[in-house]
């Protein structure tokens, strides 16, 4: 098995999706943990630009062979972009859920509140415990 890649420079929430704040633009997608538990992820219901997003409420929904997930918006405010290249391409998720994998950008309308991100110590402490 291959270690969970966590990268450093980003900010992670307890339901696997990462973020990378931009001002205020948030970029999601979902964790290399999430992706290798979802497995083979063929086809994304990517949200329309203009979605209000709600904190820790659902914002689009991944399938894979094995399930349906739901991905979590990390804080309140409207989509602005979508990865639509994932419509033709979701195996990019799994091959790099960091980079081509992204999912959507939020502009975010206040800040997220500091107990909803994780720090990618206290990220991979939370999938090595198991308990989330």
């Amino acid at each position: 098995m291959t270690e969970t890649k966590v990268p450093e420079d980003l900010a992670y929430t307890k339901s696997h999706e990462w973020v990378r704040i931009e001002g205020d633009v948030a970029t999601v997608g979902i964790t290399d943990h999430a992706q290798s538990e979802l497995t083979d992820i063929v086809f994304v219901d990517l949200p329309s630009v203009g979605k209000d997003t709600k904190a820790g409420t659902s914002a689009l929904a991944l399938e894979s062979v094995k399930t349906v997930a739901d991905v979590n918006a990390p804080g309140n405010g409207t989509v602005i972009e979508v990865n639509s290249e994932l419509k033709n391409h979701p195996e990019w998720i799994n091959q790099d859920p960091y980079g081509k994998g992204w999912l959507f950008k939020v502009r975010l309308k206040g800040p997220i509140p500091g107990e909803t991100l994780l720090t990618a110590e206290a990220y991979r402490s939370l999938i090595a415990s198991g308990t989330y």
